[in-house]
């Protein structure tokens, strides 16, 4: 694959350890190792990077807006202490019930971080870890990138991913899937 112009991340699972009682505070927010260096390793190579989120915790009302900005706030810095940029956030709020046009695996996230950033779909790749990611990508003609460091059952999001992209590359975390791109 050619170096694209923008890469997509998923947040919770991909960036930080994901769990299945939400992140709701600063302190729970904990990157996985590599993670940043990989956002960082994107940036000097000239690749724009976006986060696509689902962060129904404020849908619910497990979380308030200051505190998701909190969250981002601590994300923020120790990426730029990665020497990495975060050049745009898509987060939808939404609960898996809401009728929305933004939660994944609907492509809304996509699709604004794609004119945000002013690039293509061939110019981008969505690295994610779950089916949603996989499906909000195809929806949107996007290639997209497995990671299996999210909390999920990896074996079966594999599987279900492989249904809709039978070639998808699949990488134990981000750091390994950036190496794989900047190679």
């Amino acid at each position: 694959m050619k170096l694209p112009k923008a890469v997509l991340l998923d947040r919770d699972g991909v960036i930080n350890f994901d769990s299945p009682d939400y992140i709701l505070s600063p302190e729970q927010w904990k990157p996985i190792p590599g993670s940043l260096e990989a956002i960082g390793k994107l940036t000097k190579a000239g690749v724009a990077v976006a986060i696509c989120s689902n962060q129904s915790a404020l849908g619910r009302g497990m979380m308030d807006e200051e505190t998701f900005r909190n969250i981002h706030a601590k994300m923020m810095l120790a990426i730029e202490e990665r020497h990495g940029e975060i050049a745009h956030v898509a987060y939808c709020p939404h609960g898996p019930d809401d009728v929305c046009e933004c939660r994944k695996p609907l492509p809304g996230l996509l699709e604004e971080s794609m004119v945000a950033l002013n690039v293509s779909a061939a110019d981008t790749l969505m690295i994610g870890d779950s089916i949603r990611d996989v499906q909000a990508a195809h929806a949107v003609r996007v290639p997209c990138w497995l990671v299996q460091s999210g909390y999920g059952d990896a074996e079966k999001i594999l599987q279900k991913s492989r249904a809709l992209m039978p070639d998808i590359p699949v990488f134990p975390d981000l750091a390994a899937a950036v190496d794989a791109l900047l190679a």
